[in-house]
């Protein structure tokens, strides 16, 4: 894959504190080439090499801007405005699923960017202050292909490999990381709006691969599935927060990087990204180290409203009658690490109550309020959580903005799921909703998700490549939801 260098700016988001966007910007460059700085009105900053690969480097200049209005930077005889201004009516746009499992890297370029490219047209019409990502940010189920390690994961792997082989492994996975993550960021609808908006990025399995933390220990704890972890990881620290081990950026929980959990704290908004894949297993969606910074959240008292990024939804229908289902039906048995993926699954049932307890009580906290987002389903919808005395708890996924959508029969059978209702928590029923002007509660369409704060508080709008924009769903905590 011949691709054009250099790659970048990618503009991502370190973290947002005294008034300023801490930024990184992220340049992809053939090896002996220069990176001119970055020019802000405060100066010019200089990149440094972030990563060594074969034939090319990565680098990272860091600097500042305001975050209280509309500023610019420029690079390379070019200048990028940025619409920063967090203090007042705020515009953010959030996508998910950028990818396919086979053949993403051959696609059309125009046909698989086609909702980046109305993503870049609604930034034209009117700034967004931020990109935020909720997982698999690229699909690189492909990457194990080709090394005789890896050729046939997860179904086979050698069970003693040598050092020396793990090693080619490495150096195998990490050129085809780099390679992937390249062919994305050059892509021109991606390259132009992430070169102006800053991101926010979370992981989910196909950042490493398919299922990761819900496929057998014996594939994950092998010394292969253990490499292929490892350099998803330092890639997806490179090329999606613009960091390596023992510099991550301030807004991360754990400086060390156990887990990837991370927040950001503007005026009147958090969000809150917790890391649902370091520290998965078939049995935990999140370890020590998710819950104590989740822990942590629950007892800071905020003025607002906060954004939590579950990178799998929160709320849903009852998956588990699905799941055992597929016990029961052989062919049916190879979807069963998806849908141990989800917080619904029979497996999680326990840890999704207490994650629903946690979040409940944060959406009841007078002064403040709380929306979940998140994507990896391939289709577009919503839920409700009923919180008691006329408050709700709203779930909304948008994804995939380039995944194609699963069959429509797939998405009814979905809705019809939903008709049974589901109530993990006494007294606080969940519902699947409808998006507005929508007659089914699964669209199967790609689709991205627009939020907005303005002088009435939230709303939000999906962009479904069919039916277009949906009317705007008001976000308030005590509106009482359409059905």
């Amino acid at each position: 894959m011949q691709i054009a260098l250099p790659v970048g700016p990618v503009l991502l988001l370190d973290d947002l504190d005294d008034g300023r966007l801490r930024l990184s910007a992220l340049f992809i460059t053939e090896r002996g080439a220069t990176v001119p700085p970055v020019e802000t009105p405060d100066g010019s900053f200089s990149a440094e090499v972030l990563a060594e690969y074969d034939t090319v480097l990565v680098w990272r200049a860091r600097f500042t801007l305001p975050a209280d209005g509309a500023s610019f930077y420029g690079w390379n005889g070019a200048t990028y405005a940025v619409a920063g201004d967090m203090t007042g009516d705020l515009r953010l746009a959030y996508v998910s699923c950028n990818g396919e499992e086979f053949g993403d890297m051959d696609r059309d370029i125009a046909e698989r960017n086609a909702m980046w490219a109305r993503l870049c047209d609604q930034h034209r019409r009117q700034p967004f202050a931020l990109l935020l990502h909720g997982g698999d940010q690229v699909y690189a189920d492909e990457v194990t292909k080709g090394h005789p390690l890896s050729h046939d994961w997860p179904d086979r792997v050698p069970p003693d490999p040598s050092q020396t082989d793990i090693d080619s492994l490495r150096h195998h996975l990490r050129e085809r990381f780099v390679e992937r993550y390249a062919g994305l960021y050059a892509e021109p609808q991606f390259a132009w709006l992430a070169a102006r908006v800053p991101s926010l990025m979370q992981w989910d399995d196909h950042d490493i691969c398919d299922g990761w933390g819900s496929l057998p220990p014996s594939r994950t704890h092998s010394a292969v599935g253990q490499t292929l972890f490892a350099v998803a990881r330092e890639s997806f620290l490179i090329f999606q927060q613009a960091a390596t081990d023992g510099d991550l950026p301030g807004r991360f929980a754990d400086r060390a990087g156990q887990h990837l959990g991370w927040a950001v704290h503007g005026p009147a908004l958090r969000i809150l990204a917790p890391d649902l894949r370091s520290e998965r297993t078939r049995r935990q969606i999140m370890g020590t180290g998710g819950w104590a910074m989740m822990n942590a959240a629950a007892t800071r008292h905020l003025q607002g409203h906060t954004l939590l990024m579950s990178s799998v939804p929160l709320l849903g229908p009852r998956l588990s009658l699905l799941e055992a289902m597929m016990v029961v039906i052989p062919r049916m048995q190879k979807y069963e690490d998806d849908l141990r993926d989800q917080w619904q699954s029979r497996a999680h049932r326990e840890e999704w109550r207490r994650m629903l307890r946690l979040v409940r009580d944060l959406a009841q906290r007078d002064g403040h309020s709380l929306t979940a987002v998140s994507g990896e389903i391939h289709l577009a919808t919503r839920a409700v959580m009923d919180l008691g005395d006329g408050l709700h708890l709203n779930q909304l996924v948008a994804s995939g903005i380039a995944h194609h959508a699963p069959p429509k029969a797939w998405a009814r059978f979905l809705g019809t799921l939903a008709w049974l209702g589901e109530d993990p928590l006494p007294a606080h029923p969940i519902r699947v909703e409808r998006l507005p002007g929508q007659r089914n509660r699964y669209v199967a369409e790609r689709n991205y998700l627009l939020l907005e704060r303005g002088a009435g508080g939230w709303q939000a709008r999906w962009d479904l490549e069919a039916s277009g924009l949906t009317p705007p769903l008001d976000l308030h905590p005590s509106s009482t939801p359409p059905g």
